[in-house]
């Protein structure tokens, strides 16, 4: 990391990344790689890489509750079940292996992108939010499963999280959005501390990638709000496809 274009790299990739995450998901399939690429260990670039997203997905929170963007406080249910659920998954990435599961993952992405594609569509003056009862017992059940796979390596989960509560809780992809982002802040905090007591995180690089992440993060979380539904279905479909070959093709 003694590399003069190293820490500059690392600010761009982070914009990029917290804008990509913000939006849809994904984007640690960028910033992995480029972790891995400057010398870290993989198992230590997946613990650096949270301590940019809960700086990312805090200000994105911020960025949403700003526009007047909040689902509270049933973001808070949801992240409190995939906090518990994330210390199962950090544990898991300490030591396992991901490439047989991240191609089976890539077949999921293409699953995602035919239903964001041609589900049934749900108009505005349709929506009736799903929020209590039996949907908010059910949303606690899968978002606890939800945090084991964000605690293991948390890439293009957003995808599915969105689609969950756009389908299933009937939110708008504005509002699962801004719930996505508050409830992978929770969880994220859970799996940053299994990483730190095994002492899996260079917190100096994390805060260098920090810086660009939560600039993304602010940005997209301000111009999701502003282009709407809309903007946000056609970016989830583009990095949908990119995260699927990535995976299936490059390991």
């Amino acid at each position: 990391m003694e590399e003069w274009y190293a820490y500059p790299l690392l600010i761009l990739v982070g914009f990029i990344v917290g804008f990509i995450n913000t939006v849809a998901g994904g984007g640690a399939l960028l910033s992995l790689p480029i972790l891995i690429f400057l010398g870290l260990p993989s198992t230590l670039a997946n613990g650096t890489n949270r301590v940019a997203i809960i700086f990312q997905t805090a200000i994105a929170t911020e960025g949403f509750k700003s526009k007047g963007v909040s689902t509270f406080p049933f973001n808070v249910y949801l992240g409190i079940s995939a906090f518990v659920g994330s210390i199962i998954g950090a544990y898991l990435a300490i030591d396992i292996s991901g490439a047989l599961f991240n191609r089976i993952l890539a077949i999921v992405m293409v699953c995602v992108v035919l239903i964001i594609a041609f589900g049934p569509k749900i108009g505005m003056k349709e929506v009736q939010e799903r929020l209590t009862g039996k949907y908010l017992w059910l949303g606690i059940i899968a978002f606890f499963f939800f945090g084991i796979y964000g605690g293991f390596i948390n890439a293009g989960l957003g995808f599915i999280m969105m689609l969950f509560l756009h389908y299933v809780s009937k939110m708008t992809l504005v509002r699962s959005n801004a719930t996505k982002v508050s409830v992978v802040f929770m969880y994220m905090v859970s799996a940053l501390i299994v990483f730190a007591i095994n002492d899996q995180v260079n917190w100096k690089i994390g805060f260098i990638l920090a810086i660009g992440n939560g600039s993304g993060a602010w940005v997209a979380s301000r111009v999701s709000v502003k282009k709407g539904d809309g903007f946000i279905k056609k970016f989830l479909i583009v990095m949908v496809v990119i995260l699927a070959i990535k995976l299936w093709f490059y390991q």
